[in-house]
């Protein structure tokens, strides 16, 4: 259950980096000789310690400045996203010049490995394996038991307590807009990771439909599923696409991979009655309870056998994934699709490829028979760091990491990164303006050179910002012009109604490691739950075969997992309501 969340969370915030930074519209195991230099400046202080703590002034890394420079030496996967210019990489280019030159601090790669075919993993396995020494810092996104290989190794620190003493108030803020991003990477109540966070909502689904249909066929706003169900009816059956032919049909989805899921989603109908299947969500007294077990499934259940049964989904839904599904809508075969709000840098605008004159457009997503709307959410992080418990100056990181969450994640007019990181990379100055369209800048982003990723993001801040231009109000900050200059309207009036629905998130409330009973469990209660979906929405098997599969899902462990996923909540949680 946890991995499959993981993976699927990633590949937005890919899509998203590629909006914002890169397009103007769419927008051997080596030893690690870097603990010598640490240990050679053991006895030195930054010119001034005292800021990198103070929590007080929201500006206290400015000052900080190692002198002789030290070495952090860390890992961290690298994706072939990652461009450098020629003369630079991993170890040399614009950021490490700019780090050493600001703070006296020189980032060293303990070795260097990709991010593909499992490389990065595979090698750091066989350093843990083999007791190599660990850098002092590791930044990861990834394979989530990985993450506890390496929490479970004991050689890394309770980080929890050193950002309670270092971070920065502009960062501590940007944690506590969702204090659950902690839970995952918790240990007997140490935080021993600490979360790499990442912009909220990014992929909260919104409803993509064919405007042209829409208006060809005089159909309004669905605002209930009920309404929902007669523009359907109408795209499969009144022939929207004029061609004479009765080849579409009304909702593109795919459940090869899972039914609530990044794109082309379904999980917002089981969210109309009230449950969100596939994870852990929390119950009004508090507990957690598993959503594809629930009485609400088995009514979304009924209404996906409906659906299916009156030709309104593909009758491949259960061999098309999510990507798969979407080439439906965008062929022109279906007339809805539900997913993230920036669907339309990819791959909503390959429509007018195949009809120049298609529109479509972004709706709220509708309520069910009691009024309630439930999807699915994103989590505010993407990654972890740890920190090594043998690091010498831990205070170095959070100097340079609170000094990007002040200046970086929301800069200031005039300030160091009003246009972007680095001249001649994210930005140019052309004829007078700022440029920072991959055309113009050949698409460096050294925000992507850091040791967290993306530099640093306030996870509120780009989906208010975007809300906020949807509403034709100014762009004024830096982070506001450059958003408006990359985001086309659609876009911006996705995010608006992503931000109008925020309350109906169902978050997945369980993210720690695999408990004892998954383990042996999952794979046997995964198929079997995956069977039975499929086989009531195909109409293969009737509604009230769900009742059956929850008691065998109990029986089978799912009644252990249950108890197990509500110890580690309440261990994480204190039991929190």
């Amino acid at each position: 259950m946890q991995l499959k969340e993981q993976k699927r969370k990633w590949l937005p915030t890919m899509v998203l980096a590629g909006v914002v930074s890169l397009t103007a519209i769419t927008s051997a195991c080596g030893n690690n000789n870097a603990p010598d230099n640490a240990n050679a400046n053991a006895s030195q202080e930054p010119s001034n310690t005292s800021a990198a703590g103070n929590t007080n002034t929201g500006t206290e890394a400015k000052d900080v400045k190692f002198d002789p420079p030290i070495t952090i030496s860390y890992l961290r996967p690298w994706g072939p996203d990652v461009k450098f210019k020629s003369g630079e990489d991993q170890d040399n280019n614009v950021h490490t010049k700019w780090a050493l030159d600001k703070f006296g601090i020189q980032l060293k790669n303990q070795w260097i490995a990709p991010s593909t075919n499992n490389a990065f993993e595979t090698k750091l396995r066989l350093s843990l394996a083999t007791n190599e020494k660990m850098p002092d810092i590791i930044s990861y996104r990834g394979d989530f038991t990985l993450v506890r290989e390496l929490i479970d190794s004991g050689r890394f620190i309770d980080a929890g307590e050193l950002f309670d003493k270092y971070a920065s108030q502009v960062w501590k803020d940007a944690m506590n807009e969702d204090p659950t991003v902690w839970y995952p990477y918790m240990e007997d109540g140490k935080r021993v990771g600490i979360p790499i966070l990442d912009y909220a909502y990014n992929g909260d689904p919104v409803m993509w439909i064919r405007e042209d249909w829409m208006q060809k066929l005089g159909l309004s706003a669905p605002k209930t599923l009920d309404d929902l169900e007669k523009v359907m009816d109408a795209f499969t059956n009144q022939d929207p696409d004029g061609n004479g032919k009765k080849d579409t049909y009304g909702l593109a989805i795919g459940f090869k991979n899972w039914i609530n899921t990044w794109m082309s989603d379904a999980g917002w109908i089981f969210g109309a009655y009230g449950t969100m299947p596939n994870q852990w969500n929390k119950t009004a007294d508090g507990k957690l309870e598993y959503g594809s077990v629930t009485e609400g499934s088995k009514k979304a259940l009924a209404t996906l056998q409906s659906w299916m049964s009156k030709g309104y989904l593909p009758t491949e839904a259960g061999l098309y994934d999510e990507t798969k599904a979407a080439e439906d809508f965008t062929a022109g075969k279906a007339g809805i699709v539900v997913g993230p709000h920036w669907m339309p840098a990819w791959p909503l605008e390959d429509v007018k490829k195949n009809n120049k004159d298609a529109q479509y457009k972004a709706y709220s997503l509708p309520a069910g028979p009691d009024g309630k709307v439930g999807r699915h959410g994103t989590s505010n992080s993407n990654g972890v760091v740890l920190i090594n418990a043998e690091m010498e100056h831990p205070e170095a990181f959070f100097a340079y990491q609170n000094y990007l969450f002040e200046q970086y994640a929301n800069p200031q007019a005039g300030g160091e990164f009003e246009n972007g990181l680095a001249e001649g990379y994210d930005w140019v100055m052309v004829d007078g303006q700022v440029k920072t369209d991959a055309a113009s800048t050949g698409g460096y982003a050294p925000e992507k050179y850091t040791l967290t990723f993306d530099g640093a993001r306030i996870p509120s801040l780009n989906m208010q910002v975007l809300s906020k231009l949807a509403n034709g109000e100014e762009a004024t900050t830096p982070f506001e012009k450059k958003l408006k200059m990359s985001t086309p309207l659609p876009m911006l009036e996705a995010a608006k109604i992503v931000q109008e629905q925020k309350d109906s998130v169902l978050p997945q409330m369980f993210t720690g490691a695999p408990t004892k009973t998954m383990q042996t469990s999952n794979d046997i209660l995964g198929k079997m739950e995956k069977d039975t979906f499929s086989q009531i929405i195909y109409g293969k098997a009737p509604v009230d075969s769900f009742d059956k599969f929850v008691e065998k899902w109990k029986s089978s462990g799912g009644d252990k997992i249950t108890q197990e996923v509500n110890e580690w909540y309440q261990s994480v949680s204190g039991g929190a309501k």
